[in-house]
């Protein structure tokens, strides 16, 4: 007896002092991250988060001054609770009682300026926002090896109807109607086919002469030789969808050319076929005669003139990572300069704000006040990009920065089970941009690849934890009789969710980085 009661003390004993396991600690490591703000305004630069609607990381608001006040009462309501501090200015973080507050929980702040007698003068603010949850794994793993559903995903592109017809021929079958955006959507075919084909040989001869096909009909569909914008093929074509506003008849987005220059290079890398190494390098060439004086580009041109349509700028990292590539993987010194200038007036126009807006093909960015529709689309990628360009001073902060501020915005790792009994969205998931709040696939592998990229340069472990709950994800919703991996994560009952060929190819290339990282 007394021999069991030892054993059970000491059993007792070494749970209490059992380390705690990887998922444990990691929670803890995020718990403590989320007390510090995301690049919070100051008297030096503004405050982006006007029109956030929830937060992982403590915000911090633009609230003013009250005048008299020599100290501020933040206090946070909601159904479940009540909580309160008090600081010497009103726009403090909320780390005080960030970590009190339940996650998953709608909330209101309310800043009130209180005079030397402790009486309330005025209000200095007040926010509605919902308080997300934070990082807790663990969650659903792999449901699939990712080299298989990698495969699965492109064998569903390839197996369309409206992709096999470029097999016998270079005319796009518009019964697919996002074919309507050909840099995007036909650049991506040649992508996912050329993919296919190198990582399944099984299926290369018809991958490679779908490839060939879809990246002829960009070919003719390109401005010539000698035109203003000289090798780049529409951002629209008949139509279909957005091609339908005024805003966009005959007109075409600045960066949507680079994605049809990746494409060709993909399909030069396939074939040695000189002929679209001569596209994409045609296209870039384009690219530096647009270039202004400031290094920045213009959003969108007349695409018959090449004249701006306005003043607007356009974000610049997908062109940047295609002088990138040009320069490491092809020895093309000749854009260094144009991507150096473009990258300073990122720095200074954007990055400084933090101004993050979504240009998307499909949504008008036509009298948007700043950072009304900001996206993890610019600023996930950006991150990226700083860090395999090569290091410099500051990156690693700045790339922490851009990846938690899409966390923080745009990461849902769980969701409340509503009233009907299941949950809206499969998390984790990533939603798009402030004016599309759907979880979609790409954007989960935009923000998934940069906490990797910066796992690759710090080793942090909580950030490859987090990029793999996000690709774990994609196995999850991958359709398993077909392959396909839905766009939009989201329970829609009867409706056709929409499905973008370009989200499956970087869906499909998350699947196959992840697989470098399996032990």
């Amino acid at each position: 007896m007394k021999n069991s009661i030892l054993f059970i003390a000491l059993l007792c004993a070494m749970v209490s002092c059992a380390p705690k396991d990887a998922n444990q600690r990691l929670a803890e490591q995020a718990a403590e991250e989320y007390l510090t703000p995301v690049h919070p305004g100051s008297s030096e630069r503004p405050f982006w988060n006007g029109f956030a609607k929830k937060f992982i990381y403590a915000p911090a608001f633009d609230f003013q001054a009250v005048e008299g006040a020599t100290e501020y009462l933040y206090k946070v309501t909601s159904e479940v609770g009540e909580w309160s501090f008090k600081a010497d200015s009103p726009q403090c973080s909320l780390a005080p009682i960030w970590n009190e507050i339940p996650q998953g929980t709608n909330v209101t702040l309310t800043v009130e300026g209180i005079d030397a007698s402790g009486n309330i003068l005025d209000k200095a603010g007040e926010r509605t926002f919902w308080r997300d949850y934070g990082f807790n794994p663990p969650y659903t793993g792999a449901v699939r090896g990712y080299r298989e559903a990698a495969i699965l995903g492109m064998l569903y592109v390839h197996t369309m109807p409206q992709v096999q017809s470029f097999a016998s021929s270079a005319e796009p079958d518009m019964s697919y109607v996002y074919f309507t955006y050909p840099c995007k959507i036909i650049g991506a075919v040649v992508q996912v086919e050329t993919l296919l084909a190198k990582t399944a040989p099984a299926y290369a001869e018809n991958a490679l002469a779908i490839a060939k096909n879809a990246a002829q009909f960009l070919i003719n569909q390109a401005r010539k030789p000698g035109e203003p914008l000289a090798y780049f093929p529409p951002t629209y074509y008949k139509q279909y969808m957005a091609s339908k506003f005024p805003e966009n008849q005959g007109k075409t987005m600045a960066m949507e050319a680079a994605s049809a220059g990746q494409a060709y290079l993909d399909l030069y890398d396939a074939t040695g076929d000189e002929l679209y190494l001569q596209q994409a390098l045609g296209i870039a060439d384009t690219y530096l005669r647009l270039q202004c004086e400031d290094g920045s580009w213009h959003i969108k041109y007349d695409f018959a003139t090449g004249e701006p349509v306005n003043n607007s700028k356009a974000m610049l990292h997908p062109l940047l990572n295609y002088f990138l590539r040009l320069e490491k993987e092809y020895g093309q010194a000749k854009y260094t300069d144009a991507r150096i200038r473009g990258e300073k007036w990122m720095a200074t126009h954007i990055l400084d704000k933090f101004d993050m807006t979504g240009q998307f093909e499909d949504v008008s960015v036509l009298n948007l006040q700043p950072y009304e529709n900001l996206t993890n689309c610019t600023a996930a990628p950006y991150a990226s990009y700083i860090l395999n360009r090569g290091i410099a001073q500051g990156d690693i902060e700045t790339a922490y920065e851009l990846v938690r501020f899409s966390e923080d915005q745009f990461v849902y790792w769980d969701m409340p089970i509503g009233e009907n009994g299941y949950k809206l969205d499969s998390t984790p998931c990533v939603f798009e941009q402030y004016k599309y709040q759907m979880p979609i696939d790409n954007s989960a592998c935009n923000v998934a690849n940069a906490m990797l990229d910066i796992y690759e340069a710090t080793g942090d472990e909580l950030m490859k934890a987090k990029a793999t709950a996000l690709i774990d994800n994609i196995t999850v919703i991958q359709c398993v009789n077909t392959g396909k991996i839905l766009t939009s994560w989201r329970v829609r009952f009867n409706v056709e969710p929409s499905y973008w060929i370009n989200c499956t190819y970087d869906s499909v290339c998350a699947l196959l980085r992840m697989k470098n990282f399996e032990q």
